[in-house]
């Protein structure tokens, strides 16, 4: 299993929006492709500004496999329904060890 980790700053009072956008738009793209396991949503008790999501992958290439033209159109789609603007600080990934 692969972890795609991912951190916005998104001003607190606009964290519901966000999260209710995301699980809307994003996750409902990525669950329809093969290999999509699961997605989490933390928010950082020592930062209220960051959202972190962990999203859980089978493998690598199922992950990488997913056209870019649609990360593109699902990015824009979810940016206009946002109405505003957050920063990506932080984009990692990590494999699941199996011992």
């Amino acid at each position: 299993m692969v972890i795609e980790l991912l951190k916005f700053k998104v001003p607190p009072e606009l964290q519901e929006k966000y999260i209710q956008k995301d699980a809307e738009i994003w996750t409902t793209v990525l669950a329809s492709y093969p290999g999509f396991l699961g997605k989490e949503v933390w928010t950082n008790p020592h930062d209220p500004t960051e959202i972190i999501l962990v999203i859980h992958w089978a493998t690598r290439e199922v992950w990488k496999a997913i056209p870019q033209t649609e990360l593109d159109a699902t990015a824009q789609k979810f940016d206009e329904s946002l109405g505003f603007v957050c920063e990506m600080v932080g984009s990692e990934e990590y494999v699941v060890g199996n011992g």
